[in-house]
């Protein structure tokens, strides 16, 4: 067949069964890895609330759901390098099945929690799993498929958490806790219902058990390694002592750093900022169903099509053109809709179109870090990117409130945009991957 027709065919054609076997496993980890993520955002007030045994508008709420999602960020980090690591060393099917577990079985012992700082724990605990579980599906896709269809799996891969965002988004919003709760023979809160819930991934790991084999690259580069040489370094100091490999991973570091800290200071704000355009006179109520709404949309819509859509501009014009038009379009559309949004409507439009652009670039990281590093620390390195990137965010999220107090709620998210500046300046520095073979 000749190159032309080749680049006309879509990605998907000659794809195996077995393919798409994988990229479904990767994209229904995924789910659930943000499924687990998204329970607390819903269901911190109630689950704070009687812990501590305080009302539903208390102020301790918010002191103590930020070291909630603190130590969910730090631990996503720790997880990320952690699974990483592991899979590395004893294999992606087996890492990605203790990553599942981890997740599953520490978001269902949220049932059991009675304290603040158990329920602080236990958020730790579930994001080592989390983060994990990223990194090992991105490199198993990266290493299953090739040339564009690479690109496309990766990008659809990485656009599936958005399902994770609408199954608990449907989950709080919906009578079904509820009713599972007044099963119980005892009065048991919804909220503990929620997150028993979450220990229906863990059934996940029996498909992957019997279905899924062991990546053939990593097999291969375990036959290659010899004893004595640096492929038998621990893959996290063979990273970091490796300046071409080192550079790759503070570049990519840099790049998630930014993505990760405008999620949380751009578009975590968007409920809120649906909230306050309704006017003073709005109640509590209707700027809670605002925001939801507003934010529901934002994702479905906006994020959804944005990921969606890298995959396909970055197999036209390359991963750092691809990085680039989305950084330049989130420089634009987050200011202009923090700052002139007046409406609720009006807020909804401008918040998807900054979606499409803010989160549909986070696509990118599925496709791109896998592809800077070798098969031995394919792992490691997108890990080290992807999740090392969340202690920015970490970081951001303790100090947000002093810049609102400083700026005021609309400049201070509109001033986060100028990190998108940053991501400009390290893709000029940035390799292009595309077109090239897996670094071995």
């Amino acid at each position: 067949m000749s190159s032309e027709n080749e680049s006309q065919r879509s990605w998907h054609q000659g794809l195996t069964r077995y393919h798409w076997m994988v990229l479904i496993i990767a994209c229904l980890g995924w789910i659930f890895d943000v499924f687990e993520g998204q329970l607390f955002t819903l269901f911190k007030t109630p689950a704070m609330a009687e812990v501590l045994g305080v009302s539903l508008t208390d102020p301790a709420i918010d002191r103590y759901s930020n070291y909630a999602f603190a130590s969910f960020l730090v631990g996503g980090a720790v997880g990320g390098l952690f699974f990483g690591m592991l899979a590395d060393r004893i294999g992606r099917r087996k890492s990605m099945v203790w990553s599942i577990l981890t997740y599953s079985v520490f978001s269902g012992l949220h049932y059991f929690a009675n304290t603040w700082w158990q329920i602080v724990g236990l958020r730790f605990l579930v994001a080592l799993g989390v983060g994990g579980e990223w990194a090992i599906a991105a490199a198993l896709v990266a290493e299953t498929f090739t040339g564009k269809t690479r690109a496309a799996a990766g990008g659809v891969f990485h656009a599936s958490s958005i399902f994770g965002v609408l199954l608990a988004t449907l989950l709080g919003m919906t009578s079904l806790v509820d009713s599972l709760a007044n099963q119980f023979p005892t009065e048991v809160s919804a909220w503990r219902v929620a997150f028993l819930i979450g220990l229906l991934p863990a059934l996940l790991i029996v498909w992957i058990l019997v279905s899924l084999k062991e990546s053939e690259r990593w097999q291969a580069a375990q036959v290659e390694a010899v004893p004595g040489s640096p492929r038998r370094q621990g893959p996290l100091t063979e990273l970091l002592t490796d300046a071409r490999w080192r550079k790759r991973a503070l570049i990519g570091f840099g790049l998630a750093a930014v993505g990760l800290s405008t999620y949380w200071g751009i578009i975590g704000w968007a409920p809120e900022l649906a909230g306050m355009v309704l006017g003073p006179d709005a109640t509590d109520a209707q700027r809670r169903a605002a925001g939801s709404t507003a934010y529901l949309i934002m994702n479905v819509v906006g994020a959804l099509a944005g990921q969606l859509a890298f995959p396909p501009v970055t197999m036209w014009i390359g991963r750092r053109k691809a990085f680039a038009l989305y950084h330049v379009g989130a420089l634009i559309t987050v200011p202009v809709t923090y700052l002139l949004a007046s409406s609720f409507w009006q807020a909804t439009v401008l918040l998807t179109i900054m979606a499409f652009f803010t989160a549909g670039m986070h696509s990118g990281y599925a496709i791109y870090f896998p592809e800077m590093f070798p098969t031995r620390l394919r792992a490691t390195g997108a890990s080290f990117c992807f999740n090392v990137g969340r202690l920015g965010s970490a970081g951001l999220l303790l100090i947000r409130g002093e810049m609102r107090a400083f700026l005021g709620f609309r400049w201070a998210v509109a001033s986060m945009a100028l990190l998108f500046i940053v991501g400009l300046l390290l893709l000029w520095i940035a390799p292009e991957t595309k077109n090239e073979e897996l670094p071995e």
